[in-house]
């Protein structure tokens, strides 16, 4: 990192088909995010249209839209970078994507796309196949949505490919549970394997659909220590200063001490080999055997 940045996580309310009102409700915590000096600010997952997979089809837009153009304009005014969760239909693919665009000032519009869909998203979306990573103020960043952040290779990419923070925007419903207490169980360790800050968010209250969701907002260090977390019942921002200092430390090649370590600079990548082609064993197979 060069410079000490400072993020902002969000839980908002978007209801599904009232984009003018969920746009309203970005470009206002938006605002309030650029009030407090925040220079990277991330949205849950499909602020912008709200959640709801069965509704997928006709909701959404291209990149092109003028949503998009309004979000590129705020960006711009504001001096801040918004990662906005949305439903994205594309030109080709017959289904949509769970996409975050990414709008830097002076920059062109850059595009996440969910790659780890869940099993009740399967059948309405289209997933994404690149892990992407984007740099703005100074910072080197990624971003990864809810269900992504299940598999550790996705963070360990990342970070092998340079990110420093990694965003984890979620639309995780009420059912599920406590979002924060979850989270901690494997947030934390995607964190300290892979030596990133990692900042999480989520959506909550209704969709209009029926459908609630919990909220929540934590941000983590690169050793798995919590920095921060939300007590919010509402809709506000959780900050974070991220010290470049501290990442640094531990990203530079020579080693210090055990607790500044980088892991994934002493992995044995050339015997790795079995984790791609080794598979979930059949054990119904195992049993009879």
């Amino acid at each position: 990192m060069k410079t000490d940045c400072r993020i902002g996580l969000v839980q908002m309310e978007s209801i599904v088909g009232e984009t003018e009102r969920n746009f309203q409700r970005i470009i206002h915590l938006a605002e309030l995010a650029h009030k407090q000096k925040i220079s990277l600010l991330c949205f849950p997952e499909c602020a912008l249209d709200g959640y709801s997979p069965p509704d997928a089809s006709e909701m959404g837009d291209t990149l092109e839209s003028p949503w998009i153009s309004r979000l590129r304009e705020c960006s711009q005014d504001l001096g801040i970078t918004l990662l906005v969760g949305l439903v994205e239909q594309g030109k080709v693919a017959k289904k949509p994507h769970i996409s975050h665009v990414i709008l830097s000032p002076d920059k062109e519009p850059a595009i996440y796309r969910k790659v780890h869909l869940g099993r009740s998203e399967l059948a309405y979306f289209t997933a994404g196949d690149h892990f992407p990573i984007f740099s703005a103020h100074g910072t080197t960043f990624a971003v990864g949505i809810c269900w992504d952040w299940h598999f550790p290779e996705t963070a360990a990419i990342y970070s092998l490919k340079g990110a420093e923070v990694l965003f984890a925007p979620h639309a995780s419903p009420l059912v599920a549970g406590d979002r924060k207490e979850i989270w901690l169980r494997y947030l934390g360790a995607r964190a300290y394997d892979n030596s990133v800050y990692l900042g999480a968010c989520n959506l909550m209250g209704g969709n209009g659909k029926a459908k609630e969701f919990s909220g929540g907002a934590i941000v983590i260090g690169p050793k798995g220590d919590l920095l921060n977390q939300s007590y919010l019942r509402e809709e506000g921002i959780l900050s974070a200063s991220l010290s470049a200092d501290r990442i640094n430390l531990i990203r530079r090649s020579e080693r210090a001490s055990m607790r500044d370590s980088f892991f994934l600079a002493d992995r044995r990548k050339e015997l790795y080999h079995e984790l791609i082609e080794l598979d979930i064993a059949d054990r119904s197979k195992v049993s009879k055997e």
